[in-house]
């Protein structure tokens, strides 16, 4: 049996740079991966299934990016992979923090390791299943720019704690797009470089979130989340993506205290803690 972790996937900053003729929005984000996130289980078996577990968990028959992965992966070869996955679905849904995305790409990589298959078809069919998955099939972080697909690795990020917040609402990204406005659009910024956390923390205050504002209007709750998150004294927090979760940037090995410091304003979010990770972070474990 094959166990991968899928890290929840956060944008630390977004631009919203246009939007195409096509409709799709032109953007440009710095995207980091933290050590909380879903799990998958992979096995060959006689004949596929699919179950969904953990406190996220939905229905294994509603429509799903890892049945969508295995799926394409199948008509992309035209032959059958027979195989048990198992989802374990940690990060709330429909929250901005790339859960499904990762979770795609994680099935990829999972299934290319299990049949031993070419890993050349990694990246164009996570590109056929949305515009986040590319970039998670590697947990290095990254300027990613365009619609998702024009990706540049970066560096490891100095270290720095990370505290993920929810206020259990899903907010469908359509939704915060139809809010947000174009005349709001921002310009494309130089590459970045990151010697400190400080030239981190300086980067991502100076980008923001363009959404975070149109969210907000549709939830109110996340306006509640960002001033809880200021007031137990980040170093830096903003909403992630599309929403609804937002987070706090903190010195490492601070992230547990700074999250019961949370807790004790906001009883009834979603609070967990954990750090930012890189590359090969997020690895494929063979187990009994």
């Amino acid at each position: 049996m094959l166990r991968l972790s899928a890290p929840a996937k956060i944008n630390l900053s977004l631009k919203v740079l246009g939007r195409r003729d096509d409709g799709y929005h032109i953007l440009e984000s710095l995207v980091a991966f933290a050590d909380i996130g879903d799990k998958l289980f992979l096995q060959k078996s006689d004949r596929s299934a699919f179950q969904v577990s953990g406190p996220f968990a939905v229905s294994a028959e509603d429509d799903n990016l890892v049945r969508r992965a295995h799926a394409a992966l199948e008509t992309h070869l035209g032959e059958v992979l027979s195989c048990r996955i198992e989802l374990q679905k940690n990060l709330p849904i429909a929250a901005g923090l790339g859960g499904g995305s990762a979770d795609a790409a994680a099935t990829l990589r999972g299934l290319v390791h299990l049949f031993d298959l070419d890993e050349k078809v990694l990246l164009p069919l996570a590109q056929s299943l949305g515009a986040d998955v590319p970039v998670c099939l590697e947990t290095a972080p990254a300027m990613m720019r365009g619609i998702g697909h024009d990706i540049e690795r970066l560096a490891a990020l100095p270290p720095m704690d990370i505290v993920l917040v929810n206020p259990r609402q899903a907010l469908a990204t359509a939704d915060v797009f139809a809010a947000w406005s174009l005349a709001a659009e921002s310009e494309a910024s130089a590459p970045p470089r990151f010697d400190n956390r400080a030239a981190v923390l300086d980067f991502v205050k100076q980008q923001g979130n363009d959404l975070q504002a149109a969210a907000c209007q549709l939830v109110p709750d996340i306006a509640a989340c960002l001033a809880a998150l200021e007031e137990s004294g980040f170093a830096y927090s903003a909403m992630s993506g599309s929403g609804a979760s937002c987070f706090g940037l903190c010195a490492p090995g601070s992230g547990f205290a700074m999250a019961a410091r949370y807790r004790t304003l906001r009883e009834k979010d979603w609070v967990v803690a954990g750090r930012l990770i890189g590359a090969g972070d997020a690895k494929i474990d063979e187990a009994n």
